[in-house]
């Protein structure tokens, strides 16, 4: 099975975003996401959790986890968000750049873009790679 790490900085909003996304999309069968962040929040952005619970995502137990080099090693893959070169770099790991504004403090009608926005992006990669979900 692939896992598919996204990382931003405080892994509170884009990456916890991007992660459940993911999960929902594809076959857990083939691949998973996991997320952290570079300086982990200490809990997701209220504004996230609000425009997520809309599409049936809770990320209310989600919490901000630590990007260490040991977690980037467990990946098959690191999409960043923003972490630019605090972002751990791993030999071998495939790693792409998605640049997308950071959600924290945001009106909720910017925050739903984002998150669809990021919706958008992991269906696409999903799909590329044959991970969707029957």
């Amino acid at each position: 099975m692939k896992t598919v790490l996204f990382a931003c900085v405080h892994n509170a909003g884009r990456s916890q975003m991007a992660a459940a996304w993911f999960n929902r999309l594809a076959d857990p069968a083939k691949a998973r996401a996991i997320s952290a962040g570079t300086e982990p929040g200490t809990r997701v952005h209220p504004e996230v959790l609000e425009v997520m619970k809309e599409v049936d995502i809770d990320l209310s137990a989600q919490r901000p986890t630590y990007l260490s080099d040991d977690l980037a090693r467990t990946a098959t893959m690191l999409i960043t968000m923003g972490c630019g070169e605090a972002c751990p770099v791993v030999p071998g790991l495939r790693r792409d750049d998605w640049p997308l504004d950071d959600p924290k403090g945001r009106p909720a009608a910017e925050v739903r873009q984002i998150r669809d926005d990021i919706r958008g992006r992991v269906s696409e990669l999903v799909t590329r790679e044959g991970w969707a979900s029957a």
